[in-house]
């Protein structure tokens, strides 16, 4: 099923419609859809490469947007939707303990989760759950996501189809290494 879901979205980014096939993914990648709207963003931007910025923005805005659909999620359904969707991708049970010291990480956790290949609607459905300033949702969300999408619209722009296997297998290592790397220097200048 996750392949035949695959296949579609990457079919969809030749469609005529592929902006809002984008936006769709998008969105509903927030909250419940399994693929990322990289898969999409890759073949459009390829194909039309003045049009990154376009396409990075749909990305971004419906990203956000699906984004508190997923905080309503966590925060209206949490046991009737919520929980079902996170045990489907094996993080059901960690979800009490982690609530726990969630909020205290807040901006932080929707930041990793928006830039790396963790779940990004795992921290939407549980920012919501857990009470999280809605604000602070929204805002880190907006500066997680754009760095994602953005920086996936630049590298595509600037270097074109020679890029594309770096981003498909190495993007999202190098996005945990940045976010390592970020942690690192808060915790020097916090502690140090």
């Amino acid at each position: 099923m996750l392949r035949r879901l695959y296949d579609w979205t990457l079919r969809m980014a030749h469609h005529p419609q592929a902006l809002w096939v984008l936006a769709f993914v998008a969105f509903i990648e927030s909250s419940v859809f399994p693929i990322p709207p990289d898969v999409l963003m890759i073949p459009m931007i390829l194909a039309r490469p003045s049009r990154a910025w376009l396409i990075a923005a749909v990305a971004l805005l419906a990203s956000v947007v699906g984004g508190l659909l997923g905080y309503a999620i966590g925060a209206l359904a949490y046991e009737q939707i919520g929980l079902p969707i996170l045990e489907s991708l094996g993080k059901g049970d960690a979800m009490a303990e982690f609530n726990t010291r969630f909020n205290d990480l807040g901006f932080w956790a929707v930041l990793t989760a928006g830039v790396t290949p963790f779940p990004y609607k795992v921290i939407t459905i549980m920012s919501g759950w857990t009470g999280m300033p809605l604000a602070t949702f929204i805002i880190t969300s907006i500066i997680a996501r754009g760095l994602r999408f953005y920086i996936v619209a630049w590298l595509l722009w600037k270097f074109g189809a020679p890029i594309r296997d770096f981003i498909e297998r190495r993007l999202g290592l190098m996005f945990i290494l940045f976010v390592v790397v970020l942690f690192a220097g808060v915790y020097v200048i916090k502690f140090l």
